[in-house]
């Protein structure tokens, strides 16, 4: 009796087990002409691409009110200063990027304008700054949500390590099942705190205002031991800039928005500007608000609480937990344990979680298109079942998760990365902006059109100078205190990225057609074959060669459509050569490259079941490990369910990069070369000194 081949059942058991929940963590899988649907309208993409700079408001005061702890509670009346310089910082950022989102709708953001108009270092540079700093908010917020969380419930203390990554990954579940999903999750929380918030404030003024309340926190009666009794001179000065810098925490996240530009509904542009606008207007609102709300109820804070902050002269010891700026001053306008007070708190919290939203979808989308430009693997630019741009949001969880584990979800010690990254993008992209305009004035004659020109490269010209000057001061204060980590990624990221595109560029000079001989590897034949196509180069036109000469009864080219761009661009070249090889395109409403192929060769079997279907797939033959992450992914993919289809023959196509070259001269070294499958006939005879190299 014949053998039954159970292999293709259990294989499809196997899929539909691990498929079920797939769909039940991040749901039904979404056509590519549904992404029009997930666009986002301006009150959800507030939430989204806006919670950061809008929750920073929970920690960004108390950031500033620490730094000048240091020379005692008499530096204090500093910070109304401060934050004005804030608020002029950020308003300059937002009149900035405003222009950004007009000119550049693309979605690329800092990275597309500084490329554009100062070079691919200088976009690679502002790449590099927001990778770190996007991987640096998801840390940050989570740590910060999960210190507020921990004031009220012991065990998330205990277990802070664990309950942020646990948050980390929800978080990342929840972007999995796409962006407008999230953004009506994150929406009604966000409008909760920036609801309370406002409360607070109006509610805080009219007390201490109309009814002349004495409004006390906690930490009222408490003082300070300043480290450095009656600063002067330059440390004054230099505690001043380390407590603005501080400060500028409210500024993180207000790029995302014009990197997010695509995710809009149209008008696109507009709708992206409007809500820069109001995110600015209500940050800096709320960043004023609580600053002099502290100073009203005296909040008092300190860098070491449990010896620098004194009750009746006594330090309060390492058991008191130093609430943060926003809850002292909720209880003191609201009272402890009130609905308000309870409601504010939880908002609070969960907002600083849901803050992680804007790096979740700024570095998918940034990935995506360094991707596109060969700066990062190609996979990162690959839309998911959920139209979301899974790998780079599951990139993102586990290089956040990486750092709250090494720094122990610890805020005070992230914090101190943060921040050089965002101000070496604003700082860049505005410089650029100048040069656009500058451009663009060269050659436009139109009176008004100039002159809307010369007022937006004036607000671009301010930005640069502006956010320049805030880079200098945030190196000068924070480098020893941790900047020099973000910088050290920053570098890592920018190398990285360049080994990655110095290869993708080599490897597509190597396998590029010639113009010179079009039929080089087209060969008159009778062959029946399906060669698989996804680029018009040499290892396709290899792969047509050689099926040509293996005598089937049919030869024809398939390749799937994820991109029509890339599709049409195929079928031109394809038709300009005139290759004498009919073409036929597979439509893939879902991006997915492998069950396309799976059904057409079913299809083809179901038709003749007496033939066999042999598949060619070119295939890359590369020398070195980390080459195999950047190639052959699909392919392999493709082999694995093929072999697995009853009737079908499948043949890779080899065409060997020079790079493997090396790998043949490292096993001659070792005088032995191993070929596929020796391991399991023996080992082989030594190669011949003078072996051909196997080049097409």
């Amino acid at each position: 009796m014949g053998r039954v081949n159970t292999q293709p059942l259990r294989f499809s058991v196997v899929s539909k087990l691990t498929d079920v929940p797939k769909r039940i963590l991040i749901g039904r899988a979404l056509r590519s002409d549904k992404l029009g649907e997930t666009l986002l309208p301006k009150r959800i993409a507030l939430p989204v691409f806006a919670s950061d700079p809008l929750s920073s408001v929970a920690y960004a005061p108390g950031e500033v009110l620490l730094v000048l702890s240091v020379a005692g509670v008499s530096a204090y009346h500093f910070s109304p200063w401060i934050a004005v310089a804030v608020v002029v910082l950020m308003f300059t950022v937002v009149a900035s990027y405003r222009q950004n989102v007009h000119a550049y709708p693309s979605g690329g953001g800092d990275y597309e304008v500084a490329t554009t108009n100062l070079g691919p270092k200088a976009g690679l540079t502002v790449a590099s700054a927001l990778l770190v700093d996007y991987v640096l908010t998801v840390a940050v917020s989570i740590a910060s949500g999960i210190e507020n969380l921990g004031s009220a419930v012991p065990f998330v203390v205990e277990h802070k390590v664990l309950c942020a990554v646990g948050v980390i990954v929800l978080l990342t579940l929840m972007n999995l099942r796409g962006v407008k999903e999230s953004g009506n999750l994150f929406a009604i929380p966000t409008y909760v705190f920036v609801g309370g918030v406002f409360i607070m404030i109006a509610w805080g003024a009219f007390k201490g205002m109309v009814l002349d309340d004495t409004m006390k926190a906690p930490t009222a009666d408490y003082t300070i031991h300043a480290e450095h009794q009656g600063l002067a001179g330059f440390a004054l000065v230099f505690l001043l800039l380390r407590a603005f810098s501080s400060g500028c925490a409210a500024l993180t996240g207000v790029e995302a928005i014009s990197n997010g530009v695509p995710a809009f509904r149209k008008p696109k542009s507009k709708n992206a500007a409007t809500t820069l606008a109001l995110m600015g207007g209500l940050a800096v609102t709320m960043f004023c608000g609580i600053i002099a709300l502290a100073m009203a109820t005296k909040v008092r804070m300190a860098e070491k609480p449990a010896e620098d902050l004194l009750s009746n002269g006594v330090p309060v010891g390492s058991d008191y937990v130093q609430n943060p700026v926003i809850s002292q001053v909720a209880e003191a306008v609201f009272g402890k344990g009130s609905f308000l007070f309870i409601i504010l708190a939880a908002a609070t919290a969960l907002v600083l979680f849901l803050a992680a939203n804007t790096a979740y979808n700024g570095f998918p989308l940034l990935g995506s298109i360094l991707a596109q430009d060969r700066y990062l693997p190609r996979q990162l630019h690959t839309r998911g079942d959920r139209l979301a741009f899974s790998n780079g949001i599951v990139l993102l969880a586990g290089a956040a998760i990486l750092l709250v584990v090494i720094y122990g979800a610890d805020s005070t010690r992230l914090i101190q990365l943060y921040i050089v990254g965002v101000f070496v993008s604003f700082t860049l992209s505005q410089t650029g902006m100048v040069r656009h305009w500058n451009r663009h004035l060269a050659t436009e004659q139109d009176p008004a059109k100039r002159r809307h020109m010369v007022r937006s490269r004036a607000i671009n010209t301010f930005g640069a100078f502006f956010t320049g000057l805030v880079l200098v001061v945030v190196l000068a204060t924070k480098f020893t205190h941790g900047a020099w980590v973000a910088l050290m990624g920053m570098v890592i990221f920018y190398g990285t990225m360049t080994a990655i595109r110095k290869h993708y560029d080599k490897v597509a000079d190597e396998i590029a057609a010639a113009e010179e001989r079009p039929d080089e590897y087209v060969r008159p034949s009778r062959v029946h074959s399906v060669v698989l196509v996804s680029k018009l180069h040499k290892p396709t036109l290899r792969a047509l060669a050689y099926a040509k000469l293996l005598h089937a009864n049919q030869l024809e080219a398939i390749s799937v459509s994820v991109d029509a761009a890339e599709t049409k661009a195929l079928k031109d070249e394809w038709d300009r050569r005139g290759i004498d090889v009919p073409l036929k395109i597979i439509d893939s409403p879902y991006r997915e490259i492998t069950r396309p192929v799976i059904e057409y060769v079913k299809g083809l079997r179901r038709e003749s079941p007496r033939d066999a279907v042999s598949v060619y797939i070119p295939e890359y033959v590369v020398g070195h490990w980390y080459e195999h992450l950047l190639h052959n992914q699909s392919a392999l993919r493709l082999k694995g369910r093929l072999l697995f289809t009853p009737g079908v023959m499948v043949t890779s196509v080899p065409y060997q990069l020079q790079s493997s070259e090396a790998a043949k001269k490292r096993a001659r070294k070792r005088q032995e070369w191993n070929a596929p499958g020796s391991v399991r006939r023996g080992p082989v005879a030594p190669q011949r000194p003078k072996e051909p190299s196997g080049k097409g």
